[in-house]
C-alpha cells in the first residue's frame, strides 16, 4: 500500500493544529531537498515525529523551517539560527545569553543595512551606465536634415544608374 495515501488520509483526518506533512509534501511546499530537511534534522533544527522509518513534520516544524529558511536568506549560519531557535524554546534563558544574542542579532542589522547600500550604489552606478549608452546609441541616429539630404541623395544616384544601365540613346 502506498505510504503517500495512507498519510493523506491521516493528515485529513487530523485537526488543523496536528496537521501532519511528510518529508517529500513539506520539502517540495518550501522549495527545498528532503536531503536538506534531512540535514536540518541532523543540525537539530528540526525534530520531526517518526512512524517507523517515515519522518511526519508537525505544525510547529513547519514554522521552524519557515525561520530557518528566512535566517539563511538573511545571512545567519545554521549555528546562529539554531541558537536563536533555541532561545524562543526556553523562556528562562540568562540575562547575559539574551543581551549577547540583542548584540548579534543588531551587529547583523547594520550588516544588512551596509548590504542594502552597497547594493542600492550598484544599481544606482548601473542605471547611470544604462542612461549613458542609451545617450551613445541616440548620438549614433543621424539628425532628420541628415536623413532627408540622405535620400535624396540616394534617388538621384538611384536615378543616374537607371541612365547608365541603359545606355546612351543611339
Amino acid at each position: 500500500m502506498n505510504v503517500n495515501l495512507i498519510e493523506s488520509a491521516r493528515m485529513k483526518a487530523t485537526p488543523p493544529s496536528e496537521t501532519l506533512y511528510s518529508i517529500r509534501d513539506l520539502a517540495a511546499s518550501f522549495g527545498v531537498t528532503p536531503r536538506a530537511l534531512r540535514f536540518y534534522e541532523q543540525q537539530g533544527l528540526i525534530t520531526p515525529q517518526r512512524k517507523g522509518a517515515t519522518r511526519l513534520y508537525t505544525a510547529a516544524d513547519r514554522a521552524r523551517l519557515i525561520l530557518i529558511l528566512r535566517g539563511k536568506r538573511v545571512g545567519f549560519s545554521l549555528a546562529e539560527i539554531k541558537e536563536m531557535l533555541d532561545l524562543e524554546a526556553t523562556e528562562h534563558a540568562s540575562r547575559g545569553h539574551l543581551e549577547n544574542s540583542i548584540e548579534r542579532f543588531r551587529a547583523r542589522i547594520e550588516d544588512l543595512k551596509r548590504q542594502r547600500d552597497d547594493i542600492d550604489d550598484a544599481i544606482g552606478e548601473l542605471e547611470a551606465g544604462v542612461v549613458w549608452m542609451e545617450e551613445r546609441l541616440n548620438d549614433r541616429e543621424p539628425p532628420e536634415d541628415i536623413k532627408r539630404r540622405a535620400r535624396a541623395f540616394e534617388a538621384l544616384a538611384a536615378a543616374r544608374l537607371v541612365q547608365w544601365s541603359v545606355g546612351p540613346p543611339d
